[in-house]
């Protein structure tokens, strides 16, 4: 199956030129510094009213929040680009608000988002990027979460070894942050995951 195409797309020549065009007659509004307009496709329904108030406003916490709730119900309809794209605009706001925690955990929620779509190979990215930030900053429920979405995409792309060596791991982070059993059990299931169809067995 072929990955999905992530992130927003590069505008079009036409897009381009008005984009210029546009850019001679007004300066860029300060909000948009760092994050491209927000695409058409996205304008429409509750979540994006109030995230586009938010991002006028330049109010990071209240525009990640809403993008996040954004990234939630275009997951739920598994609209895997939409999803994305509302994700890493959440992301980029709780990072500009300065809430680690929060960003770490919408890198490793992005991680989760692309292994469900069916891109172990990118989803890796962002769980490697929030176990680092986990770690920065002592939070070691959500390193624990990380460490384990990374095993189960190592799973999915054939490398059994690493992916159990992480999954130990994982249930250390997790037992030690005193989290749901329920997340506990799904860390230890882990170590016992065989190697999907089509994989090649490492241990």
């Amino acid at each position: 199956m072929p990955s999905p195409r992530w992130g927003e797309p590069p505008p079009g020549p036409v897009a381009r030129l008005v984009a210029r065009a546009r850019a001679g007659l007004r300066p860029a509004p300060a909000t948009r510094t760092g994050l491209p307009e927000l695409p058409i496709r996205l304008r429409h329904g509750e979540l994006a009213e109030r995230y586009l108030v938010a991002e006028r406003a330049t109010d990071h916490r209240r525009a990640a929040t809403a993008a996040v709730a954004a990234m939630d119900e275009a997951a739920r309809g598994e609209d895997w680009w939409a999803a994305d794209a509302w994700g890493q605009r959440g992301l980029w706001h709780f990072e500009r608000a300065e809430m680690t925690l929060q960003a770490t955990r919408q890198a490793r929620r992005i991680g989760d988002l692309r292994l469900r779509a069916g891109d172990p190979g990118s989803a890796r990215r962002y769980y490697a990027e929030a176990i680092d930030e986990a770690r920065d900053i002592g939070a070691e429920h959500e390193q624990g979460l990380a460490a384990e979405g990374l095993g189960r995409a190592l799973i999915e792309l054939g490398r059994v070894t690493e992916a159990r060596r992480l999954a130990s791991a994982a249930v250390d982070l997790l037992v030690r942050s005193g989290a749901p059993d329920a997340e506990i059990a799904s860390a230890r299931a882990l170590l016992g995951r065989e190697v999907p169809v089509g994989g090649t067995k490492e241990g």
